[in-house]
């Protein structure tokens, strides 16, 4: 038998009271000196043994009664729950929703606040040496551990509001891993049970652990949240314009009108905006600024939106270079083509080296790599260039056509690249563009029926073994390339069939060479993300950084956060594996020494936004085939009785019949029990 209530228990204390009563409260008798006897008229004949007998009773009657009216109040049950082995211990492990959803509030208060409650409550119907597991949202070392009931209680004091997200499928396979096969484990999950976290897909669990699901339900409340930003721009440069586009999403069920839309930069407001969110849609605005200055730029968007404002903030970072390197490897100097075209820009910095020339230990240093009609490339440039590429470069190769397939097909097969199958001379062909690949996208405000494209009239045909991967840019009929695309390691490949000079074709005099090489060039850009999830990405990846032998990274906050991330080196990253180390939205500078190498973002996670909530029969769904008990704390005002209303014999109602019959029976021991008989004078 166990109790629900097991501290009324102390009352029992009071059984003392009638056996003190009893103990203290003899009869005294007094001494009456008379002369003679005709002066007592009448006596009164009692039996001693049956007076104690009496007393006894009445004694018994008043300490049962105390007794059951304490085990009343105390709520006895038996457990009847048959999938439960009695000879091993129980372990109650209690798992309590403390993102970012569990601050709204409902008739009872703050719900982590009722969460935190109830778990008082569910513990409290369990016998002391039993072990009790709390869980969390932020998956703590400490809350691996078992505890006893009142080392539970103050763990569970220190539970607070966590930017920390997570499924229902994680957190039953985080209860899984931490259970205990010694034990009968009984898992309590308390949460609103959003329906980003319970998730579509059937849970996975362990058919031998009980569980019950409370679900608390909070007052419906409108919240629109910075749901994400990009940029439109292909690279940063000093002064120039900068266009971002913001999308918010409106997770009410009324419409938000004139909301308003802030953008600061290191702290200086560059935009603002107003905008209406219809309900539960997404909405995108652009916004326009310029006056960057070069370095590492932190940028905030923001709304004002209550009561729900974990999301009104969207942390981002990016950085503003002032040049782009850019090296062109010719094998014909006095072609010029490249560096006017590069000239035009003063983003661009091109370094020209000659064939006979070149300095392989420069490559990492530049975006990009333009290979121009070279004569004899070698097989020692093709292995450089290889990894460069693997590395994250870009390389773009215009072929010495009069060098012929034997020095180019040893070459090209050596960058993964087809063959050369022959050489095509005679009539101008003219060639076809591929508008949708993203090279082009803003190129042409408005694409004629009739466009005028290059011709060329000497062109390499390629042998393609193998065409997984390749995006045809500018096409030759019967499906052959002038330029195209193909994927290597981390960087690309691009190919041209034909050269930059007049006599093979118009492709370098063409209009469309310009952006088709200056897209190319802004292509080659290494962009970090603008922003990560706290909590979730777990994995960041950064351009090569090159560290000695005693060096390491530090990701250090405005607030004093330190993180030290794991290192790993790949072809042209370095992956910094972070785990769960940051948990707060902010930004973090990666520092080596005390250089900064980049500003990284995180913000809180947006599944924590949407306030709609799973309903109970998609949960019981959820648990498909598996034994679990549903509680709603709405409906179940007694939802702190779950162990006894549903796998137990409740026993209050015959303490309470018990007492009330024991004191029925006092009353009738004191009044007819062991009659006085009157004995007369004679």
């Amino acid at each position: 038998m166990n109790f629900l209530y097991p501290g009324f228990l102390f009352a029992l204390l009071a059984i003392a009271i009638p056996i003190v009563i009893h103990l203290f409260n003899f009869r005294k008798f007094k001494k009456v000196y008379f002369s003679n006897v005709q002066f007592l008229k009448e006596a009164k004949e009692q039996n001693s043994s049956r007076e104690k007998l009496q007393h006894l009773l009445v004694l018994a009657c008043r300490i049962l009664a105390i007794l059951f009216l304490v085990l009343a109040f105390a709520r006895p049950y038996i457990p009847l729950d048959a999938g439960l082995d009695p000879t091993k211990g129980n372990l109650i492990s209690v798992y309590i929703d403390n993102s970012y959803s569990m601050e709204t509030v409902n008739k009872e208060g703050n719900l982590l606040d009722e969460a935190k409650r109830k778990a008082k409550e569910i513990v409290g119907a369990y016998q002391l040496n039993d072990q009790f597991q709390l869980l969390t949202n932020d998956f703590e070392g400490k809350h691996q551990r078992k505890l006893n009931k009142e080392a539970f209680i103050q763990m569970l004091e220190d539970v607070k509001i966590s930017p920390a997200s997570r499924t229902l499928q994680q957190v039953v396979n985080r209860l899984q891993q931490e259970g205990d096969s010694r034990k009968n484990q009984l898992v309590y999950l308390l949460s609103d049970f959003q329906q980003n976290f319970a998730g579509t897909e059937k849970i996975k669990s362990d058919p031998g652990i009980r569980y019950s699901l409370i679900k608390l339900n909070a007052n419906a409340v409108p919240n629109i949240a910075v749901d994400s930003v990009w940029s439109l721009s292909p690279v940063h440069q000093p002064k120039q314009a900068e266009q971002l586009v913001v999308q918010l999403h409106n997770y009410g069920s009324e419409d938000a009108n004139d909301v308003p839309l802030k953008l600061l930069i290191n702290q200086q407001q560059k935009a603002i905006s107003n905008i209406k969110v219809p309900a539960g849609k997404s909405v995108k605005d652009t916004l326009a600024f310029s006056g960057l200055q070069k370095g590492w730029q932190k940028g905030v968007l923001s709304i004002k939106d209550f009561p729900i404002t974990f999301d009104d903030a969207l942390n981002f970072s990016f950085r503003v270079n002032s040049e782009m390197k850019v090296l062109s490897i010719s094998g014909d100097p006095t072609q010029q083509f490249l560096k006017s075209l590069f000239a035009a820009d003063p983003y661009f910095k091109l370094m020209e080296m000659t064939e006979a020339n070149i300095k392989y230990s420069s490559f990492p240093e530049y975006s990009l790599i333009i290979l121009n009609g070279l004569k004899q490339p070698s097989s020692g440039l093709a292995q450089q260039l290889k990894s460069y590429v693997q590395n994250g470069g870009s390389l773009v190769i215009f072929p010495d056509l009069d060098a012929g397939a034997a020095v180019y097909t040893p070459f090209l097969t050596a960058l993964s690249l087809p063959a050369v199958q022959q050489l095509n001379t005679g009539t101008a062909v003219s060639t076809s563009i591929e508008l949708k690949d993203p090279l082009f996208k803003d190129v042409f405000e408005q694409v004629p029926a009739n466009i005028d494209l290059p011709v060329v009239n000497r062109y390499f045909s390629y042998l393609e073994r193998n065409t997984a991967g390749k995006e045809n840019i500018l096409q030759l009929p019967l499906n052959q390339s002038l330029f195209a695309r193909y994927p290597s390691g981390a960087g690309k490949i691009y190919l041209s069939a034909s050269t930059l000079r007049p006599e093979d074709g118009n492709l370098s005099r063409h209009p469309v060479f310009v952006p088709l090489l200056f897209k190319v060039a802004f292509s080659s850009a290494k962009e970090q993300p603008m922003y990560y999830t706290a909590g979730k990405d777990d994995l960041l990846e950064q351009q090569k950084i090159s560290l000695g032998a005693n060096q390491s990274l530090i990701l250090k906050s405005a607030d004093g956060i330190e993180v030290i991330p794991e290192i790993r080196q790949t072809p042209g990253k370095t992956l910094l594996y972070i785990a769960d180390q940051v948990k707060k939205a902010g930004f973090y500078e990666l520092k080596s020494a005390d250089s900064v190498l980049a500003v990284l973002a995180f913000n809180d996670d947006r599944r924590e936004s949407d306030m709609n909530y799973a309903s109970e029969q998609s949960l019981k769904d959820l648990f498909a085939g598996q034994q679990i008990a549903l509680h709603n704390s709405q409906k179940d005002a007694l939802s702190l009785n779950i162990q006894a209303k549903n796998s137990s014999i409740e026993l209050w109602k015959l303490c309470l019949i018990l007492a009330v019959v024991f004191l029925a029976i006092e009353i009738l021991l004191i009044r007819f029990f062991n009659k006085t008989k009157n004995i007369q004078k004679p």
